[in-house]
């Protein structure tokens, strides 16, 4: 007869990816002639639960080297942008999400996609990717196979050689009838 044990723990009970796209725009003071580099630094974010989205919060900093006064000079304007997406999880039937916790990763770091200038201003687009992972109990079903017997034999191995020692004979080739 089999026999089930029903044993409650802590699951992933949905999850997702997504992939973020934000553009924006840095005036700057000089009229810049061509980025040189635009990078990305210090991203810190974090998920709320609101009902049945999850609000992913943060903030990372955007540095652009770029040059100016055709190609003579170099500068680099630092700004920090902050965001806030909303995403849907699908949740399944059966499931409940009352008191699930949320964690957030990140998949893609963000990175600078594009760069244009137009005028001084400097636009980009800053693409980054995170995944979303709602967790909380759950409850699974086991098969319990109560006649198995785990416990492993433990040998000793210098008893066992001994007993080998024993059982070979030496003159195993005296021994034996071989015809010459």
């Amino acid at each position: 007869m089999s026999n089930y044990r029903e044993i409650v723990t802590k699951a992933v009970l949905g999850k997702g990816k997504k992939v973020f796209n934000h553009s924006h725009f840095i005036d700057v003071n000089k009229t810049p002639s061509n980025v040189l580099g635009c990078w990305v630094i210090n991203h810190n974010f974090q998920g709320l639960k609101e009902g049945e989205k999850v609000t992913v919060s943060g903030s990372y900093d955007i540095n652009i080297w770029y040059s100016y006064d055709n190609d003579t000079k170099t500068d680099v304007v630092k700004e920090t942008f902050n965001y806030k997406e909303t995403v849907n999880i699908r949740e399944k039937e059966g499931v409940d999400y009352q008191g699930a916790s949320i964690i957030v990763r990140s998949l893609k770091d963000p990175t600078c996609k594009e760069v244009n200038i137009e005028g001084n201003k400097i636009n980009y687009v800053v693409e980054e990717e995170l995944g979303i992972e709602l967790i909380g109990d759950t409850k699974v079903k086991i098969l319990v196979d109560e006649n198995m017997d785990d416990w492993e034999e433990i040998v000793d191995e210098s008893k066992a050689m001994e007993e080998i020692d024993k059982e070979v004979s030496e003159n195993y080739l005296e021994d034996t009838n071989i015809e010459k």
